[in-house]
């Protein structure tokens, strides 16, 4: 398959969970995905790194995000075929490029930018901080919780996206997300 970073076009509703690491994202986009019968696009970056963690004992690096993306639209792209109703996306470029910014002395590639930027998402879902920060091999930053989450914040806005603050324990994030899934979903019928 072609390499590209660039959405195929799709008869779905897309969806992102869009935050800080350890929010939440994924728990969310598989209880969403199992509400709506439907799929969701796992997070490429988390396999690509613990790969690469199990296999070098090494963290990302710049030179990482690209795959990382490729990986992403694969993902994405494939699985958008797969359903016609709401497609949940554990994360997008967007957020890739948020973390290459905060990690890389606010620098991001040109064609990850470009991408990031031109690929649309019907609604984010901004998780908020108020869970508990679990470590693994992969998480690294507990202390910066705060300062992160304004970085996300700020991209939506800077970006203007369409996004939703989702607070609160499990059932009351899905319950949020599920009232504005519900939304879009009736504006398409």
């Amino acid at each position: 398959m072609e390499k590209t970073l660039r959405q195929q076009p799709a008869n779905c509703i897309k969806v992102v969970l869009f935050g800080p690491e350890s929010t939440g994202k994924t728990t969310l986009s598989r209880q969403l995905a199992r509400h709506y019968n439907s799929v969701w696009v796992p997070e490429y970056a988390r396999e690509y790194l613990q790969n690469k963690w199990n296999n070098e004992r090494k963290t990302c690096e710049p030179k990482d995000l690209l795959p990382i993306a490729y990986g992403q639209m694969r993902l994405e792209n494939e699985l958008s075929q797969k359903t016609e109703s709401v497609l949940i996306c554990d994360t997008d470029l967007l957020e890739t490029k948020v973390y290459s910014e905060a990690y890389y002395l606010g620098t991001c590639d040109p064609i990850l930018e470009t991408h990031a930027l031109e690929n649309s998402y019907d609604l984010y879902f901004l998780t908020y901080i108020d869970t508990p920060w679990e470590k693994d091999d992969l998480r690294d930053k507990p202390n910066e919780r705060e300062q992160m989450f304004k970085a996300f914040e700020n991209a939506l806005i800077t970006y203007n996206r369409p996004y939703v603050l989702l607070k609160g324990n499990k059932k009351e994030r899905l319950e949020i997300a599920v009232k504005h899934i519900d939304n879009l979903l009736k504006k398409t019928t």
